[in-house]
């Protein structure tokens, strides 16, 4: 393997996380994946624990919660392990890192997981009322044409500028990516029941997180923002104690989605917002970092074409080929400069959450 922590592919993306893993004498878990990637390998969320097994402080580093954004993620936990940043952590400290924990969206270059949901949509109460977003169901049959010509993508643009012209393009941002729970065929779909992977993540948190008092999450996300810029995303309100922790940890670049100044829509489900609720007996202090890629009417076709191929066309032809080069360029820029900013940008968050884990220690 060469000494970049970044990969081509997920297979090759596990290896390298694996390996590094190894290499800073991490303990290793595997969830194994019902499906099969497009090269008929084996897909699974790979876990790396360092430190005691009753840490009572954990750092936790998550890549590929959305899929083919784990080509980022990875290699910043990949990075994180190779520099020995293990050393940094304390007594009585560990660190948890989470890889791939959508392997099936990361290994075919999606967003979503195999059910066709987003996620961070998918962490809400099935039981009870589900989340509406009304605006959605105007923008449906143009968010997810039947056919993906020139002439119709033309046409659906024209609908989605529209919207925007007449309702602003927060509105339109927040009616596309709230989150949805009508249409299983649609984009950003929470789902009917938990997926596969939410109940994975579930389970790592009790196997790994029981005995911990505080926990810092870091949960790595592109698409958003100016190209290789990391905004740091709470989901937590402000006035509350986490988001007042976050705020000090990581500084006025922490953008909560749910006071409207984030590069994020308010999202339902998401789970860093029910992570307070997996692991009760902590102080969970939880970002997303969300790094910039492409302009956004880009990133939202790609998903668008990306959501089309997998409904009606075919993801391993020619046309797949291209579409699935599209969706990668809007969740990875393939340049050394944007790698970098990922790298040094990663690198001050984990340090800065560890940092954060020893002042709440001495409260």
């Amino acid at each position: 393997m060469t000494s970049t922590p970044f990969s081509a592919s997920y297979a090759e993306a596990r290896a390298r996380f694996v390996q590094a893993a190894r290499g800073a004498g991490a303990a290793m878990s595997s969830w194994v994946h019902p499906e099969r990637g497009p090269d008929d390998g084996e897909l699974a969320t790979d876990c790396a624990w360092i430190g005691p097994a009753d840490a009572r402080q954990v750092l936790v580093l998550v890549s590929g919660t959305h899929g083919v954004e784990g080509f980022c993620g990875s290699g910043a936990q990949a990075d994180w392990l190779r520099r020995g940043e293990a050393a940094r952590l304390g007594p009585g400290q560990a660190a948890l890192l989470v890889h791939a924990l959508n392997p099936y969206g990361f290994a075919w270059k999606r967003r979503v997981t195999h059910e066709n949901v987003d996620l961070n949509r998918n962490f809400v109460d099935f039981a009870a009322p589900l989340p509406a977003n009304p605006y959605y169901e105007v923008l449906a049959a143009a968010l997810k044409p039947a056919d993906w010509s020139p002439q119709t993508q033309a046409a659906t643009r024209r609908v989605l500028r529209g919207f925007s012209d007449a309702h602003g393009p927060r509105a339109l941002a927040q009616a596309v990516s709230g989150g949805q729970y009508r249409y299983p065929d649609g984009l950003f779909y929470g789902g009917a029941e938990p997926t596969w992977s939410r109940l994975t993540l579930e389970t790592i948190f009790r196997t790994f997180l029981s005995a911990a008092t505080d926990i810092a999450i870091i949960d790595y996300h592109t698409g958003l923002g100016p190209e290789g810029y990391a905004e740091p995303i709470l989901c937590a309100a402000p006035g509350t104690p986490e988001y007042d922790r976050a705020m000090h940890w990581y500084g006025l670049a922490a953008k909560s989605h749910l006071a409207g100044d984030s590069v994020s829509a308010e999202i339902a489900g998401d789970w860093l917002a029910a992570a307070p609720a997996l692991a009760p007996q902590a102080r969970v202090t939880a970002i997303a970092m969300e790094f910039g890629t492409q302009d956004a009417n880009r990133v939202l076709d790609a998903l668008r074409a990306d959501n089309w191929l997998h409904a009606h066309g075919d993801p391993l032809g020619p046309e797949g080929q291209r579409i699935k080069d599209q969706i990668l360029a809007a969740f990875y820029v393939d340049t050394d400069l944007w790698r970098g900013m990922v790298l040094g940008q990663s690198l001050m968050a984990t340090r800065e959450a560890l940092a954060g884990l020893n002042l709440a220690d001495r409260a």
